[in-house]
């Protein structure tokens, strides 16, 4: 990040001291906390189970191929949903009133073969801080292989993305086991990022080694030493179990943020953002699906962006009933509200998104 981001302090209609003081009415009149409840406890149960128990069945039962399979994609199905439901509540806070209930869940992350701290300073910090705001938010970085912004430098391979930007998608949490962990660790301590208070290089340097030799010990070395399982079954089933995960999360974000009612944008010269921060996150982020009881469900609530990026220290339970509060206070100060009334035109979108940024940019006169 080469400048220092500043958002505006002008609101003179107070959108955000609005909304606050009703959504924190809602819990009080209500009497009811901002954190998980047993609702949320249940589907962690369901979310590990989808998770682990497959690959307990796959370690101690001589299945078919076509069952092997079918466990391994079941697999990542509950990989990501651990992912969306208990680690992503509990890295921001919101799981439990209890900071250490917090911190053991958010501590899942390593059995997603992804680190905390990587994670946190990448989301917590630059997603959430600087939503879509070109070269800030690490979550638009693509490399050179896609163009999510009007922004990035622009390659010929990019007018077929919308076609191949799919395989791609699956490769997120592959990545964390062999690369982006390493370069982002490398990255964070050298600007000396963190949420929280900033580890000591050499505790985050062996948390992140020990915790991927443990991982990869538990996922490849053991089936394959103990279990008597072919080398070759276990490397396709672990790969088949991060791609389901690796493009259900890749999806889920996108829709929300890589669309064209998500403004991606630049700050002014001297790194001025034109809005407050709240009001920013109406301009960059849009609701999907918001209707649908299986998607609320199962996304933790990521379809409902819009309340989760105003208020990220509250448990995804509540969003569907204080998104009502965040929609009618927007429209009363003419602020957008954006959302997509299904997952399909979500999809379309992102997809008209990503064929528009493939098209070679005119050229200035």
């Amino acid at each position: 990040m080469q400048t220092q981001i500043t958002f505006s302090r002008v609101d003179s209609a107070k959108f955000f001291r609005t909304l606050n003081k009703r959504v924190n009415d809602y819990f009080k009149e209500n009497n009811i906390s901002r954190n998980g409840n047993w609702k949320l406890h249940i589907k962690t149960i369901v979310m590990f189970s989808l998770y682990l128990a497959p690959y307990f069945l796959f370690l101690t039962l001589n299945f078919p191929w076509w069952a092997q399979l079918l466990l391994t994609i079941v697999m990542g199905v509950g990989m990501a949903g651990v992912g969306m439901n208990v680690m992503h509540d509990a890295n921001h806070g919101a799981y439990s009133s209890k900071k250490w209930i917090n911190k053991v869940l958010g501590g899942s992350m390593y059995i997603l073969a992804g680190n905390v701290y990587n994670w946190q300073v990448q989301h917590n910090v630059l997603h959430h801080t600087y939503t879509n705001i070109h070269g800030h938010d690490e979550d638009l970085e693509a490399g050179r292989i896609l163009r999510f912004s009007k922004h990035s430098k622009w390659r010929r391979l990019h007018k077929f993305q919308h076609y191949y930007s799919i395989f791609f998608y699956g490769l997120l949490t592959i990545n964390w086991v062999l690369t982006s962990d390493f370069l982002q660790t490398k990255r964070y301590l050298a600007q000396k990022l963190s949420y929280g208070k900033l580890p000591k290089p050499a505790t985050q340097w062996s948390i992140l080694i020990v915790t991927k030799i443990i991982y990869a010990a538990i996922w490849i070395v053991l089936p394959i030493l103990f279990f008597n399982i072919a080398w070759w079954k276990i490397l396709i089933g672990f790969f088949i179990m991060h791609y389901v995960a690796g493009l259900i999360l890749s999806i889920v974000f996108q829709l929300a943020h890589v669309v064209k009612e998500a403004d991606i944008v630049l700050p002014d010269p001297s790194g001025t953002m034109k809005n407050t921060w709240a009001i920013h996150q109406l301009f960059t982020t849009v609701n999907f699906s918001t209707k649908n009881k299986i998607m609320n469900w199962f996304t933790g609530g990521l379809n409902h962006q819009v309340e989760h990026h105003i208020f990220p220290n509250i448990s995804h339970i509540h969003y569907t009933k204080i998104s009502q509060i965040v929609k009618q206070t927007a429209q009363e100060f003419n602020l957008p509200y954006n959302e997509y009334k299904t997952t399909r035109k979500a999809i379309i979108a992102h997809f008209e998104h990503l064929r528009e940024m493939g098209l070679k940019p005119a050229v200035s006169a």
